[in-house]
């Protein structure tokens, strides 16, 4: 049989700009999946290219066979001694089986028998016809409708006046072609399977479009249609239009980068057409997060900025159209951008005219969360935590900095610009701040403060910032532990994941001496009675979330538990310890020193009550243990020496040296002997032994 391309194309009313790119690739995924599955690829060779316009999902697909190979099949009957009598002749339950599958007597004999004993089973081998492709086109299409990630179903009635179907937008044309042959069986959303589908709704050379082949698809879209179908070419081509069009103003502008707004362009427009358009410089005067912000968010713009990264009165926009002459698409998009611009500059002019401070009142009147009050009590609280956070690693300064930045950080909340902005919160913040002439670190926290806001941020500039940030997120933990507000497994409403690796970030990264759990409970005061106390809960959620990042980072899961295990409350440690076991782990008494540690562990688990980690020199008898305690004394002090000034590497070397003295002790010694004196004091030195080796990382979980 010879195998064809085939193309299938689903023509539809405008798709949403925002899912198109994952309809397109599921689409494709899913039809060329079936069709794999039920045998119609002819080879490993076979290929997909998928389509994707605001009009269109398409998919074409190399090297399909017009009708699925035969297969032969065994299927497994029954038992033998239910199948056949004594006589070995078939029983009716064995004759009844074969007449459902369309099999009479005269089949028992080729019947095979696999197994042995009572396992010994039946079998009718047969073959199974080829699925033929336009079956199994069916199967595929229906299974690739119904799996494709529709963000919101429509329902919509068919021409006939009576059916309704559901689709992510009304299907006006179904395209099904194997080489040059229409698949005409192929049926979808009350469409029939055809060669002919539109072009551009107002530049098409001709409509409809006649494909000739599944090959010629592509082309004739674009010469005929005036439609570039693949979302990738469309995409490359509005980049390469961007980036000439940036050339030709000159002055080394450049379009902003933002690979959102360019996939959302992208399924917007079928042929784009990139055109440089203008506004009056007098916005320049308006911050230019807010200009950018209101071109892309609402008019998909894109601006140009300088050679500094400042924003430039010129920007482009990609057109759907390509006249002769542009001058009144420009125009247009000059006319509609205008009043936008002059929104922001009038919420820019009114915001200016009250200082922050005179804003704080307001937010008592904001509402936080029911259980845990107004936005205005909330600052109270990240005032309080920010001060106790200050007063640890700063002097009367910074204690004064932060208090104000805390204070005044939620005021652009309730700003007419970040009213109609949200996503400027803190951005505004920092303007409005300079312009009541406060201190630049002061306005740069009130920024910074909801830094980092995702994964590879970047973190507060200041140390002003750094206090009011880990404020910030501390306060939303503590509160929301401390009212059982807790993240499940695919629910996070508060961020709360995120708040904590930004704790996390912040305290590693800026390498500060601040205790983990000691952090946490001095939040806990600002509630006052509105929380219970969650500190030891929430410490092992920083635990939790501290391990899945650092095994992220390609440290293995052996390595962060024996680190974290001992929960280390300076985070800033933890990849110093982590770089240590690395090397110790390396070391040719690793091992044996690990498998040690857990068995003294073991020993020590066994014991009742504490055992201290302390030795009478005078009860020590064998040679063994005398040798390890005499090694200890010299050891143990050096590795605490080097831990202390945190040399981690160095203080695991150093008790490396201890292997033989280890090994020896429990080769010749009897720990739990019948003399309560020696046994004990033979505990103690086991137990100074599990502190000396386990101040690093808990070498225990180390052991193979």
């Amino acid at each position: 049989m010879n195998a064809s391309n085939l193309l299938v194309e689903l023509f539809v009313e405008e798709l949403p700009p925002k899912a198109l790119q994952k309809l397109g690739e599921a689409f494709g995924a899913v039809l060329f999946e079936q069709l794999k599955a039920q045998g119609l690829l002819a080879s490993s060779e076979s290929r997909l290219t998928a389509y994707a316009s605001p009009r269109r999902l398409a998919a074409h697909i190399t090297e399909v066979l017009p009708q699925a190979e035969d297969k032969a099949v065994s299927q497994k009957l029954m038992p033998v001694s239910v199948g056949l009598d004594a006589q070995g002749k078939a029983t009716p339950a064995l004759l009844k089986k074969l007449a459902a599958l369309g099999a009479d007597a005269s089949a028992v004999a080729g019947l095979l028998r696999e197994g042995e004993g009572k396992a010994e089973a039946l079998f009718y081998a047969s073959t199974v016809k080829g699925v033929v492709l336009a079956d199994g086109v069916q199967k595929a299409l229906d299974e690739a409708i119904a799996k494709l990630p529709i963000p919101k179903v429509m329902r919509y009635q068919l021409q006939d006046g009576w059916t309704s179907v559901n689709f992510v937008r009304p299907a006006h044309g179904l395209v099904v072609l194997h080489g040059t042959q229409v698949l005409v069986g192929v049926k979808t959303l009350g469409l029939t399977a055809g060669n002919a589908t539109h072009g551009h709704r107002f530049e098409a050379k001709v409509d409809p479009v006649v494909i000739h082949n599944a090959d010629s698809y592509a082309e004739q879209l674009r010469e005929e249609g005036a439609v570039i179908a693949s979302f990738t070419e469309r995409r490359a081509d509005i980049a390469r239009q961007l980036q000439a069009a940036a050339e030709r103003v000159g002055g080394g502008v450049r379009p902003i980068d933002d690979a959102a707004l360019l996939d959302e362009v992208t399924a917007l427009v079928e042929r784009p057409n990139v055109l440089v358009c203008e506004f009056e410089k007098e916005f320049l005067a308006v911050p230019q997060e807010c200009l950018i912000l209101t071109m892309k968010a609402n008019q998909k713009y894109f601006p140009l900025l300088d050679a500094q990264g400042k924003l430039t009165h010129q920007f482009l926009i990609v057109s759907n159209i390509s006249p002769a002459d542009a001058s009144a698409v420009i125009e247009g998009n000059e006319r509609v951008v205008r009043p936008r611009l002059a929104d922001a500059k009038f919420f820019f002019d009114q915001d200016r005219k009250k200082t922050l401070e005179s804003r704080v009142e307001g937010l008592g009147k904001v509402v936080y969360h029911n259980k845990l009050g107004t936005q205005g009590e909330r600052v109270e609280r990240v005032r309080a935590i920010a001060k106790a956070i200050a007063q640890q690693l700063g002097d009367a300064q910074l204690v004064a900095q932060a208090d104000l930045a805390a204070k005044l950080a939620k005021t652009d909340l309730v700003t007419d610009m970040v009213g109609e902005f949200p996503e400027l919160q803190g951005t505004m913040g920092r303007y409005y701040a300079l312009n009541d002439g406060l201190d630049v670190a002061v306005a740069d926290a009130i920024e910074d403060h909801y830094k980092p806001r995702f994964a590879g941020d970047e973190l507060p500039r200041c140390d002003v910032g750094v206090v009011v940030a880990l404020a910030d997120k501390l306060e939303t933990l503590v509160g929301m532990f401390g009212i059982g507000n807790l993240p499940t497994g695919d629910r996070d409403p508060f961020a709360l994941r995120r708040h904590a690796l930004g704790v996390i970030r912040m305290l590693v990264e800026n390498d500060l001496a601040l205790g983990l759990h000691a952090l946490l409970k001095s939040a806990v005061p600002a509630f006052g009675d509105k929380i219970t106390d969650a500190t030891v809960q929430l410490e092992d959620f920083f635990f939790d979330r501290l391990s899945v990042n650092l095994r992220e980072q390609d440290y293995t899961a052996q390595e962060v538990d024996a680190v974290l295990s001992l929960r280390p409350q300076r985070l800033a440690d933890v990849h110093k310890r982590l770089e240590a076991v690395r090397v110790f782990t390396a070391l040719p008494e690793a091992q044996a020193l690990a498998a040690a540690n857990k068995r003294v562990g073991n020993i020590l688990k066994k014991v009742e009550g504490d055992v201290q980690a302390q030795v009478n020199e005078a009860l020590l008898v064998e040679q063994a243990e005398k040798d390890l305690y005499v090694a200890l004394q010299t050891v143990a002090p050096k590795a605490q020496q080097q831990f202390e000034s945190g040399d981690y590497t160095a203080s695991l070397q150093t008790l490396a040296i201890l292997r033989t003295s280890v090994d020896a002790f429990f080769e010749h010694v009897m720990v739990n002997v019948e003399d309560a004196a020696l046994k004990y004091n033979r505990l103690g030195l086991l137990a100074t032994l599990h502190i000396a080796m386990n101040r690093v990382a808990d070498l225990a979980r180390l052991a193979a």
